[in-house]
């Protein structure tokens, strides 16, 4: 049987170009996100079978129903990657970038984390190494707060620690669903606010997907990251503020 991924926020970005690898790599696409239009033309484009659900991430009940209903439509999904995300610009803390943030980035990714657990939990792959497998889109942005975006720095912390919840739970549990936090550091997507070490969504994708088949629990995109993000979790909070 064919592989199949669902992958939220499809229609731009590091979802759009990690949904063309995985098709180019023999997965089915499900494609879940808010642009309709976009990405039928994106499925259109794919070498193998695409499916198709509006979502909006931010209404979570609706979310959460598209997202089963999308699993059902489709042959198999082993893999589920939740790349949904915004990042405003919000020094002056005006409150609806605010929530927002929390709404899509929080809110909407725990939502979604949830069901797709719940989904492979349900439906245990006896015939593979895992039950499944979720891969979260964080950011290196996780390892500090930014006064330009506060609350991204904040909800990227969130889903870094939150997949890793869900890997310590894993291991007391009968299922085996593997659990992948992807920390990117610069993209050249709508969401970057630009900067040094910037990657084009296809490396982003290249990598992700590599992350992906070697089941690894955390990666970063691309790899140099790594050692920025040692710096930042072990450098005083005066060198910090001073170096951002």
């Amino acid at each position: 049987m064919t592989n199949g991924a669902i992958v939220v926020g499809a229609s731009s970005g590091i979802g759009e170009a990690l949904s063309r690898r995985l098709a180019a790599d023999g997965y089915e696409i499900g494609m879940a996100a808010r642009r309709t239009e976009r990405m039928r033309r994106i499925g259109a484009e794919l070498p193998t079978t695409s499916y198709v659900a509006t979502m909006d991430v931010t209404d979570t009940a609706d979310a959460r129903q598209g997202f089963f209903e999308l699993a059902e439509a489709m042959p198999s999904v082993d893999l589920v990657v939740l790349s949904a995300g915004v990042a405003p610009v919000n020094r002056d803390l005006e409150w609806a970038p605010e929530r927002q943030t929390v709404d899509v980035n929080v809110r909407g990714f725990t939502a979604l984390a949830t069901a797709a657990m719940e989904y492979f939990e349900s439906n245990p792959d006896h015939a593979s190494e895992s039950d499944g497998h979720l891969v979260g889109i964080s950011s290196v942005a996780a390892h500090i707060g930014n006064d330009d975006a506060p609350a991204y720095s904040a909800s990227k912390a969130y889903v870094s620690t939150y997949l890793e919840g869900l890997r310590y739970r894993e291991a007391d549990r009968d299922t085996d669903v593997a659990i992948t936090t992807i920390e990117p550091g610069f993209v050249d997507t709508k969401l970057s606010l630009g900067g040094f070490w910037e990657c084009s969504p296809e490396t982003a994708a290249n990598q992700i997907a590599r992350a992906i088949e070697k089941e690894r629990t955390h990666a970063y995109v691309t790899r140099r990251w790594r050692l920025l993000a040692w710096v930042l979790d072990l450098a005083p909070e005066g060198l910090r503020r001073r170096l951002f």
